[in-house]
């Protein structure tokens, strides 16, 4: 007998309870947080915690500088503050307004709406009960409210005790500075981001569906240019429920289950009797899931991107498309093996688990930070849930935020995600002007001063007043930053290998200034009785009276005839010394051949004859008588 199929109240309470669903263990929701620091009055001066906002755009890996403000009307802003005739638009020159209001009456996103519109640059909003912070959420109904893909600005809750205290610092008069801090809101431990996003290939949910897979066409170049390029580790993954044991044999379930109601998914017109069913798009996705699996397997997890924007432009549900023959010719396109995609996805009415399936329901369980996946869509990036608008810039910046700093690869440092702060007086940081050289080092964070490598040069030092080049090749450099001077057709340098010393004929610290030396005037060199010394940059001449010649290494002047004396002199030294050289060499070489040709001599007499030294051998004779 057939189970009765179950009550719609109670499937709805069903697919509810499925979103918490972590295989027998309590479910787990993650609140994701960035820092808020007061900088005055002084009696509130310190850093608190405050829950992302999941709408708006959260400046991950930046922060924002701001007054507080707490309007004396519309204190919880479900109103436009035009009908109040209020703004908050900060004047030129002034500190942007950080709006702070209460808890309740209207969706926190309708609450961030009215801020924006009054011209604050961020919502902090207060809880109005004592308890643990709470993410703030989209509406339910949020297809609906056009203005939520709108909201531009950052969004924090903060607890009820920290906004009584801003609420009493105000009305006290003092000027409440605050900084609010996303730079540690996402992990950065390395080179390389990995990250998740948690979708569906339904695209019958209305304006959330759309704007789902506008977010995925708009940013397929940059997600792939990031793998390609080895930057990023991106995985797609697809939430599924289960049906319960009670009703696996109902209509409703076998119309959106497979796998005999292991593997679930909502019917996506909400009508059991026509259209697409729910376990049509369990199967879509779980055939999405292995296109990733297959791509990557042949090292290229970016075609993911391509299918899935294929398919949704070429497949579409009201077109009555959403099928696996359409599917089959998005995948030959590509070039990827189909038939490897249909062993992946198995057989969908064997009553046995899917061992993919059963991987995406064990990754919606919350691991380390993670807390478990219970919203469709949901970005993960190294393994923290990002909160904030599914925007293209707002979802790089996150992005761009998990690299470690110096890292980032020149997406993230373009002037449409973060400002160079290397352009505004070199940062702060060294400089040589002359070789155009800096040790500022723009980052999505900010700038680093440190000192740089040209040219396979490094340069050492702090990076904000001294940076100095090192190695064999500093010279190649702008001289290494030494002392370098052309006069006269001669070039003078003082770099060396082991840093700046004026070379041979100059003195001075060999940074700024060589002088030359006066070798006449300080008698150092030049200085015999016949000697005629002359000054020249760099060196000197010296000449001798008389017809003399000078010998340099010897500081003298000689008689030109001596000096021709002493070179034939020196010759028949030479001349003499090889031969006698050459004479006791053949002394030697007479005297081993004598010995040797001796040795082998004797060897042979010594086999027909016995030598002196050897004794008697007797001899015997036979007389033969006739």
């Amino acid at each position: 007998m057939a189970s009765p199929p179950p009550p719609p109240l109670l499937l709805t309470l069903v697919w509810a309870a499925a979103l918490l669903w972590c295989g027998g263990c309590d479910a787990r929701f993650v609140v994701e947080k960035n820092s808020l620091r007061v900088t005055a009055p002084e009696a509130l001066k310190g850093a608190y915690e405050c829950a992302i906002g999941n709408f708006g755009v959260p400046q991950y890996g930046g922060t924002m500088v701001g007054v507080v403000a707490y309007p004396k009307a519309n204190r919880k802003a479900c109103k436009g503050f035009d009908e109040f005739d209020v703004s908050f638009k900060a004047r030129p020159g002034a500190l942007p307004t950080f709006l702070l209001v209460d808890r309740g009456d209207c969706y926190f996103a309708k609450k961030a709406w009215n801020v924006q519109n009054a011209g604050a640059a961020a919502i902090l909003v207060a809880d109005d009960r004592d308890e643990p912070l709470i993410t703030m959420d989209t509406p339910e109904e949020s297809g609906r409210v056009e203005y939520l893909e709108n909201i531009t600005i950052p969004s924090a809750l903060i607890s009820k005790s920290f906004g009584d205290r801003l609420k009493k610092a105000i009305d006290n008069g003092d000027m409440v500075n605050v900084n609010l801090d996303w730079r540690e809101s996402l992990p950065h431990p390395d080179e390389r981001v990995e990250y998740e996003f948690w979708t569906n290939s339904n695209d019958e949910c209305g304006p959330k569906c759309d704007s789902q897979i506008d977010f995925v066409k708009s940013f397929k170049g940059a997600a792939q240019v990031l793998e390609k390029k080895g930057y990023t580790q991106f995985t797609p993954h697809y939430i599924t429920w289960y049906c319960p044991e009670a009703y696996t044999l109902s209509k409703q379930c076998k119309s959106q289950c497979i796998n005999h109601g292991r593997y679930c998914a909502p019917d996506p017109d909400q009508d059991f009797s026509k259209g697409y069913d729910g376990k049509d798009v369990v199967v879509q996705n779980l055939r999405q899931v292995c296109v990733y699996k297959v791509a990557k397997e042949s090292k290229k997890p970016w075609l993911w991107w391509d299918y899935v924007t294929d398919f949704a432009v070429r497949c579409p549900m009201k077109e009555k498309k959403y099928t696996k023959e359409c599917a089959d010719g998005v995948i030959k396109s590509l070039g990827l093996d189909h038939k490897a995609i249909d062993k992946c996805i198995g057989d969908p009415d064997a009553d046995e688990e899917n061992p993919i399936l059963k991987a995406e329901q064990d990754a919606q369980i919350g691991k380390g930070s993670r807390g478990d996946v219970t919203i469709l869509p949901t970005l993960v990036i190294n393994n923290r849930q990002y909160r904030g608008k599914l925007d293209k810039a707002a979802v790089l910046k996150a992005l761009c935020a998990g690299f470690r700093e110096t890292t980032e690869p020149a997406v993230c440092l373009s002037e449409d995600i973060q400002t160079n702060e290397c352009l505004q007086n070199n940062g702060g940081c060294w400089q040589d002007k002359a070789a155009n050289i800096t040790a500022c080092k723009d980052t999505f964070r900010g700038k680093v001063c440190e000192c740089p490598v040209v040219e396979g040069v490094k340069f050492v030092g702090d990076g904000y007043t001294h940076c100095e080049a090192s190695g064999a090749g500093r010279c190649q450099i702008n001289n290494g930053g030494c002392w370098k001077e052309t006069m006269n057709g001669r070039t003078y340098s003082a770099c060396t290998a082991d840093g700046c010393k004026c070379p041979d004929g100059f003195k001075g610290d060999g940074i700024h200034k060589c002088e030359d030396i006066d070798e006449c005037k300080e008698r150092t060199a030049c200085q015999c009785k016949e000697c005629n010394c002359k000054n020249t940059w760099g060196s000197y001449e010296c000449g001798c009276s008389g017809g003399l010649l000078y010998m340099k290494e010897h500081d003298t002047c000689i008689s030109k005839s001596a000096a021709a004396q002493v070179g034939w002199n020196f010759l028949w030294v030479v001349f003499f010394g090889l031969a006698a050289v050459g004479i006791a060499g053949y002394a030697v070489y007479k005297y081993r051949i004598r010995r040797y040709m001796d040795s082998e001599i004797r060897a042979i007499m010594a086999q027909y004859m016995p030598l002196e030294n050897q004794g008697e051998i007797p001899s015997h004779s036979h007389h033969i008588e006739m």
